[in-house]
């Protein structure tokens, strides 16, 4: 295949502009991935959360621009990803679309294909997956259902590369064609009923950006904007009687009083057909494929979950290992960074505001860049490969139990990863109740930003080999108070009868190593910029709380004791007074002390009761305040520099253990809380959350805090 060079496309006479459909699971984005040094755009679509991914490519003297629109089965707009899609390409502009279809399930995918079809758009049917139909006997021949379709339908396969090259030809080709037909024909009485419509739109000389037979079947299928726009225009009047004519001849031929029902039956039929006369099944014999096999035991009654409990076992375990390695070389480097940019300031509180302020704070973020990477490298493994969604089936009756549904697993388990795109993928589940419900419950699985909270303190309070078992056990935890508030929120706010599970379940497939690779890089870069922008601000904020205002009084008392001091240890102790001293009497210290009486049921000081305030914002600021206020007044020497030093030292184990349980169950970040309260649809729900939320983590931290304190 020649070189594509990656280039921002500008518009110019040879610049196409592609859109990309297809259903879900068919490989859209493996396929554009395919393209070698493509250059990736992820944005967002306007007015919507839902994730816009363009690719620009640069092949001979042609400049592309590919937009991945979201995965729909049929040309309908019932949830967001469909209206998105549906919006548009019915309204933006492009040159062509490129329809992905699963070659080994070629009837099913062309239930798009067909619909796509009507709108009288160029079109080029991408075969994907045909290294798969060809170990499954399937043989599609292309080249046949070209002249049926009336389209280009090109072979390949996204993970071999098979056919990119012949497909960007044939994209090119169908661009440069003036004049352009697919031969999508129903019925003879549904055609008879589009002629007599494009004949009376002809005969009036109807202006509209889509073509008459488009327009027709639109009106024919009771498209409701195709008719808000006829309903303002003169010719109305007397289209309308031959719309209601048609609509009654189609039902009689179909003997059904449906007419969706009658143009469902229209492109099946259409479907069969086309299945009929290019498909040929080699191999009649039912083999057992290596879907089967491995499926006998990943989603076996028995076996299945402790299976699927025990790769995630196995993630966190290689999260806090492997992670550990470059911490060491990262903490040392912020270290050294603060040290020399410290030496190079003169003025004390300026260096105080850069070194103890900005590069510690933002410094106590990165440093677990290393445990981030590795969890959304193991998650991005996990769906990629088609396991998430036999688990989400395997899970399905146990979900039940508690008032979920088997398909909540998706937005669930994604939100280890991020609440943010957890909360969008609840939108898969079409009834609003389980929608809603699984909304209330993602935020009780961890996501990343609590991940570096959670590695501090197993690190601070028990030993390397020890602290992945702990990160398991805390996320298994707030999986298993996930499940238990699902119950209660089942049996009292969303009660109701529970919806049948159908879900489509992928073929496994080797990971796109490319695909991962954009994955991980897109989700560290989200956090890194958060340390670099959102949380040096808040660093920067946390860091003039705790000093100031001055207290010269206070000063003046202990500059005396520590000019005083007879040994060194006396004189250091003295500082430290001095520094914790300074840090209560602060603006931040005062908002810690008014709040204390709150927390002290639980075991927090009132340092810790600042850092889970400040957490409400982000949960990665929960680190960088306390490694602002442990810094401040820890006992520092050669043996225990580390803040995790610190908190083992100025923290008891019941304190530290309640801390988690609050962190694990309260409120997400400011950012997940306005997206939860966005896809819940009401603001009320957001408050609803909050108060759910910290009821259940004051009230379960407060139960921890005294069994722990009991026992140990």
């Amino acid at each position: 295949m020649k070189t594509i060079e990656p280039k921002a496309c500008p518009v110019v006479a040879k610049h196409i502009k592609v859109a990309l459909v297809g259903q879900p699971n068919v490989g859209k984005s493996m396929l554009i991935n395919s393209v070698s040094n493509a250059h990736l755009h992820v944005g967002n679509f306007s007015g919507v959360t839902v994730d816009k991914t363009e690719v620009l490519f640069d092949y001979k003297s042609y400049h592309f621009t590919v937009v991945d629109l979201p995965g729909t089965y049929a040309f309908t707009d019932y949830t967001i990803e469909e209206r998105v899609t549906h919006e548009y390409l019915c309204n933006y502009e492009y040159d062509l679309i490129i329809n992905v279809v699963d070659s080994t399930n070629l009837e099913k995918n062309l239930q798009l294909t067909s619909e796509l079809l009507t709108m009288n758009k160029k079109v080029v049917i991408a075969l994907n997956m045909s290294d798969e139909a060809e170990n499954e006997g399937i043989d599609i021949n292309a080249e046949y259902m070209s002249e049926l379709l009336g389209v280009r339908c090109i072979k390949v396969s996204a993970a071999t590369k098979m056919g990119i090259e012949e497909l960007i030809e044939s994209i090119i080709a169908t661009y440069e064609e003036e004049e352009y037909e697919t031969k999508l024909i129903f019925s003879e009485a549904v055609e008879e009923e589009i002629t007599r419509i494009v004949s009376y739109l002809e005969k009036h000389k109807h202006e509209a950006n889509n073509s008459y037979r488009n327009i027709a079947i639109n009106l024919l299928k009771n498209n409701k904007k195709t008719y808000a726009r006829l309903h303002e225009d003169p010719i109305w009047t007397e289209l309308q009687p031959i719309l209601i004519e048609a609509s009654k001849h189609i039902e009689l031929h179909h003997d059904s009083d449906d007419i969706k029902e009658a143009f469902a039956e229209e492109y099946a039929s259409f479907n069969r057909g086309i299945t009929t006369e290019v498909l040929e099944q080699k191999n009649f014999e039912a083999k057992a494929t290596l879907t089967d096999k491995i499926d006998r035991v990943l989603i076996h009654s028995f076996l299945g979950i402790p299976i699927f409990l025990f790769f995630m076992w196995g993630l966190f375990q290689l999260t806090f290992e492997i992670g550990a390695i470059p911490m060491d070389y990262i903490d040392m480097f912020f270290g050294w960074l603060g040290d020399t940019v410290g030496a190079t300031i003169t003025n004390d509180g300026i260096r105080s505001l850069v070194v103890d302020g900005i590069i510690a704070g933002v410094g106590a973020v990165v440093l677990f860049v290393p445990n981030i990477i590795i969890l959304f490298v193991g998650i991005a493994l996990l769906e990629s490969t088609g396991y998430m969604s036999r688990v989400a089936f395997l899970l399905d009756g146990f979900f039940h139990k508690f008032g979920l549904h088997g398909q909540s697993f998706i937005p669930l388990v994604t939100g280890f990863g991020c609440s943010i795109p957890a909360y969008m993928s609840a939108r898969i589940l079409k009834n609003d109740r389980d929608r809603l419900l699984t909304l209330f419950i993602i935020g009780f699985m961890s996501c990343g930003a609590r991940l570096p909270v959670y590695v501090l303190f197993a690190g601070a309070f028990f030993s390397p080999e020890m602290a992945g078992n702990v990160l398991f056990i805390i996320y298994i935890s707030g999986a298993i108070l996930g499940l238990i508030a699902a119950k209660i929120l089942k049996i009292t706010a969303f009660k109701g009868v529970d919806e049948p599970f159908v879900m489509e379940m992928p073929k496994y497939r080797l990971p796109s190593l490319k695909l991962i690779y954009h994955t991980v890089v897109t989700k560290t870069m989200m956090y890194l910029k958060k340390a670099g922008t959102f949380i040096a601000a808040a660093s920067m904020l946390i860091w003039f709380l705790s000093n100031y205002p001055h207290n010269l009084e206070v000063e003046e008392m202990y500059m005396i004791k520590i000019e005083s001091a007879v040994t060194e240890e006396e004189r250091i102790e003295q500082e430290n007074l001095l520094a914790e001293a300074l840090l209560e009497k602060s603006y931040l210290g005062r908002i810690g002390k008014f709040s204390e009486p709150l927390f002290e049921p639980l075991g927090f000081d009132w340092k810790m009761s600042v850092a889970l305030q400040t957490g409400l914002a982000a949960k990665e600021v929960v680190v960088s305040t306390l490694g602002v206020l442990y810094s401040l007044g820890a006992e520092v020497d050669e043996e225990n520099r580390s803040l995790a030093g610190a908190i083992s030292k100025n923290i008891s184990f019941a304190s530290a253990v309640a801390f988690i349980v609050v962190v694990m169950i309260y409120l997400p970040c400011f950012a997940a809380s306005i997206v939860f309260t966005r896809e819940a649809g009401h603001i009320k729900y957001f408050f609803y959350l909050l108060a759910f939320t910290s009821v259940t983590a004051y009230v379960m931290a407060f139960v921890v805090y005294n069994i722990t304190k009991m026992l140990v």
